[in-house]
């Protein structure tokens, strides 16, 4: 069998399985974001945290509610790192740096998981359990929460409240990512991957030398890494540990969980706006950008551009043999596409084409499918933008879902986009004009790519790092974190604006001058809008970088 034809089997494989769990998942996600009744768990969780289930929030008493919990969140996980040598199962590490730990504790908090350290020698076992995996669980829940919200703003009408915050965490929270978090975490030890709490295991190499072996609880961790789209690996090479992704089914089954509440998020949609064309649209927009760039991915590492690729007759550097090219190639797609950063291969490695499309999976803002609730808030906007530019195009009042799109909607959808990319160019340019960027392997197109994959990564709460780029400084920690807060709630903020606009409303019935949103043609011209977004505001930084690597 072929390389091409096993990458397609395996990208087949998945598209199979997406497809067929689209409806009992997204039905399963709709009845807990829609429904009154609280188990008794919840109840008792309800009531230490002082919350009453049947109060409902205004957008503005939701947003409060995301940054305080948010602040909190930030706080205790910096004590948390400072405080570990006093923790059990500290594994006598010292405290994490000042700097290290603001960086940490903002990047798991916003679902971004960018790991400037070795995780193995840097972070005790209780700060990885009760630290970075609980916010993996929570941050994930915090995104499927605003989605949740901006698609009540759609549905309701004349209304100011969007549900509750806290009872959307928690029964998003207890419902929905704890119980497959425990499924993927026993398939994954089935596999190999390594559930303990030991402090390492001391083994006599070949060479009559001294190893340690080092274990800790990963499976747990790597299931909600992957299922919430966190992307923060136990261990400093993520999913390229062999004790993280063992095997070539546990990658697939890895990839599975990165893209499995995504795709089934439009079904939410659908059902809750009570028109489920709708939701297949949003998901259809999904499925054409995630696949076009999972081929082209495929295709340029495939054809290995460059003097050594086709020397030997593919890009191997950097790619784990167990998995190869292809698996390497959608793995890459798939979390780049998604917030997740997970990595099973090195990207700086990649040719240059192959390089560019991880980052330009970011720079789409993460919405094929994006991350758990932030690629369905993101496409949303998309095509709030898109219905916009079509009435502006034949001169008719802009509707979609029974809402007419005026002006403070489009104000809110404009600073939305405006936002990440300001912070990734600026945050490049400071690197440059502070001579930070020196910090990069490589001079020139590559070096220029290292950094501005860098702050496209944070900025969009990704994750991922392109590497070959030194980060551990107080600059970076600093910059970086603060790239990952505002790239993070500035756009939160501006959706639950959006959606406190939307949801007081009256529906607009449709006429003969409503653009139909639930057909082929509106898909394809909101690919069309993502697209032309991206191309105008990025173009030139990737001219500089990638391309002029590339061609």
């Amino acid at each position: 069998m072929t390389p091409t034809t096993a990458g397609a089997l395996f990208v087949g494989s998945l598209v199979v399985v997406l497809v067929a769990v689209h409806r009992p998942l997204g039905d399963h996600l709709y009845a807990v974001v829609s429904g009154r009744r609280s188990s008794r768990v919840e109840r008792g969780v309800f009531r230490l945290v002082g919350v009453d289930p049947a109060t409902e929030q205004t957008w503005g008493v939701y947003a409060r509610s995301v940054l305080a919990f948010s602040a909190v969140s930030v706080l205790f996980l910096y004590g948390l790192q400072r405080l570990q040598q006093h923790l059990w199962l500290s594994l006598g590490f010292d405290p994490v740096v000042p700097h290290g730990a603001w960086n940490t504790a903002v990047s798991f908090v916003t679902n971004t998981n960018w790991q400037w350290y070795a995780g193995e020698s840097t972070m005790g076992h209780l700060v990885q359990m009760a630290g970075l995996a609980v916010q993996n669980f929570v941050s994930a829940a915090v995104g499927i929460a605003v989605a949740v919200a901006l698609v009540r703003g759609f549905a309701r009408s004349r209304s100011g409240e969007l549900g509750n915050f806290w009872v959307d965490l928690i029964r998003i929270t207890l419902r929905i990512l704890l119980p497959i978090s425990v499924l993927g975490a026993l398939a994954l030890m089935a596999g190999g991957v390594v559930q303990n709490l030991s402090a390492g295991t001391e083994v006599t190499t070949l060479t009559g030398g001294g190893q340690t072996i080092p274990g800790g609880p990963v499976a747990g961790q790597e299931a909600i890494k992957q299922l919430g789209t966190n992307g923060g690996g136990f261990y400093n090479v993520n999913s390229a540990h062999p004790f993280e992704n063992p095997t070539t089914w546990t990658n697939w089954l890895q990839i599975l969980l990165v893209l499995l509440i995504p795709f089934s998020l439009p079904r939410v949609f659908g059902r809750m706006v009570g028109q489920l064309r709708q939701g297949y649209a949003i998901a259809a927009v999904m499925a054409i950008l995630a696949l076009v760039s999972v081929t082209l991915t495929n295709v340029f590492e495939l054809t290995g551009d460059g003097t050594v690729p086709q020397a030997v007759g593919a890009a191997l550097e950097g790619k784990e043999v167990r998995f190869g090219v292809s698996d390497s190639a959608t793995f890459a797609a798939a979390t780049t596409l998604t917030s997740t950063g997970a990595v099973n291969s090195f990207h700086d490695s990649y040719t240059a084409l192959g390089g560019m499309m991880p980052l330009v999976n970011m720079m789409l803002g993460e919405v094929a499918p994006g991350g758990v609730g932030a690629g369905l808030y993101g496409l949303l906007v998309l095509a709030v933008t898109t219905v916009f530019v079509a009435g502006l195009m034949v001169g008719r009042t802009p509707e979609y879902v029974g809402k007419r799109i005026g002006s403070r909607e489009i104000t809110y959808a404009s600073l939305y986009f405006l936002a990440t990319p300001a912070l990734v160019l600026a945050g490049t340019a400071a690197a440059f004009a502070t001579g930070n960027h020196t910090t990069a392997l490589n001079a020139g197109p590559h070096g220029f790519t290292e950094v501005l994959y860098a702050f496209t990564s944070a900025s969009n709460n990704n994750g991922s790092a392109f590497a070959g780029l030194t980060v551990n400084t107080p600059w970076w920690n600093t910059a970086l974190g603060l790239c990952m807060l505002l790239g993070r709630f500035l756009p939160i903020v501006l959706v639950l604006a959006l959606a406190g606009s939307l949801a007081r409303q009256q529906p607009t019935p449709a006429s003969a001058g409503t653009l139909p949103t639930d057909r082929p043609l509106f898909v394809g011209m909101v690919v069309g809008v993502t697209v032309i977004l991206v191309a105008l505001t990025f173009l030139p930084a990737l001219a500089l970088g990638p391309l002029a690597e590339g061609l």
